[in-house]
């Protein structure tokens, strides 16, 4: 039986994410980076890259990377959700997967020593089992058409788009390329509309092994994006814990009513179910069995869970809960935008009764079917 706790490589990597995020992006950096609107932190993102390595995590070590794999990346993940951190660590994880499906030797070379910044170009709401992006291939090989609401795409990096029956890469900075901002929930991890027109493309996989690739990508994406539910989570429960015992009401601490601590102590075991389901989606996408049953199950419960921490943080710290300088909306707006991605909830819900053959309800004779 696989073993989920973190071992001891695990906890060192975890203990070295989170010194360095403690130094360089504590959660008054973030409010007002996100009060100058610029929250992207690209000096984070070099210390990330530079001193911890986190976009080699994933990758072989025939390819320049650590080869330590999936269950190391969700430790950073969790690590990066706990402080909302505004780096486009998960975009940069999901493209790798599909690297990785694909056989690209050569951009997983480029990724791993940090000369590249790849992004799957795909909408951040895009589910493991949906259509691709409507992008047409034209002649040389070059593709047009919009795609909408992507995350993690660098201006000057490298795209992976799908279009027709195929995945290409395409160069962001050509002229060909558009970005537009787009209005986000979550200004953390901003969203861009990107717009193709005659872009020149290069082939990275066709057919059947392009969409084998896109779909690992984003059943990756699914399943790592469980720990950072975990870890916002976990930070609005630590956090409101540690408040509601200095918070005084009545002349008691507000986390000695009954109310406070069951609301609190079912929370924790929520969070503590979900850090195993997350545990699990990371572990099976390093086995390659069972991931997109691990993915499916991962974000049928971490999703809600981290919505549910968020809004018991906002609403147990009282009025300070719901002023912009307190930090508990961001991880409000990160629960809320990470439910909708690469799926929600309930679409999750119904690809895990497909895989697990779990025959439809029946309808009720006379109910309208809709």
């Amino acid at each position: 039986m696989t073993d989920l706790l973190y071992d001891a490589d695990e906890e060192a990597l975890r203990d070295s994410v989170r010194a360095l995020l403690a130094a360089h992006a504590p959660w008054q950096r973030v409010l007002t980076a996100v009060d100058d609107g610029d929250p992207r932190d690209e000096t984070l993102w070099r210390r990330l890259v530079d001193q911890i390595g986190v976009t080699s995590l994933a990758v072989p070590v025939e390819h320049g990377g650590v080869g330590a794999g999936f269950r190391e990346v969700a430790v950073v993940l969790e690590e990066l959700g706990r402080s909302v951190a505004p780096v486009p660590f998960l975009g940069a994880v999901v493209a790798t997967r599909a690297l990785l499906a694909c056989g690209e030797t050569t951009l997983l070379c480029q990724v791993a020593a940090a000369e590249r910044e790849v992004a799957l170009a795909v909408g951040l709401a895009t589910a493991p089992d949906a259509d691709p992006p409507p992008v047409t291939v034209g002649p040389g090989p070059t593709l047009s058409g919009r795609v909408t609401a992507v995350a993690d795409a660098a201006p000057r990096g490298l795209l992976l788009v799908p279009a027709g029956d195929g995945l290409y890469a395409v160069d962001a900075v050509e002229p060909a390329v558009r970005y537009e901002p787009v209005v986000s929930l979550d200004v953390t991890r901003p969203l861009v509309d990107i717009e193709f027109t005659a872009a020149p493309a290069r082939p990275v996989a066709v057919g059947a092994a392009a969409e084998a690739a896109v779909t690992e990508a984003l059943t990756a994406g699914a399943a790592l994006l469980a720990s950072e539910q975990v870890g916002v989570a976990q930070w609005c429960l630590d956090t409101t814990v540690e408040y509601v015992r200095q918070r005084h009401q009545f002349g008691r601490p507000v986390g000695s009513f009954q109310a406070v601590k069951h609301r609190l102590a079912d929370l924790w075991v929520e969070l503590t179910e979900a850090r195993a389901v997350a545990r699990y989606a990371a572990d099976r996408l390093d086995a390659g069995d069972e991931a997109a049953l691990a993915a499916a199950l991962a974000q049928a419960y971490c999703g809600p869970v981290a919505v549910r921490a968020a809004e018991t943080c906002v609403q147990l710290h009282g009025g300070l809960g719901f002023t912009w300088e307190h930090p508990a909306h961001l991880y409000l707006k990160r629960a809320k935008s990470t439910a909708i991605a690469f799926g929600t909830a309930d679409r999750h819900r119904a690809a895990l009764a497909r895989l697990v053959d779990l025959p439809a309800p029946p309808v009720a004779q006379g109910a309208a079917v809709r």
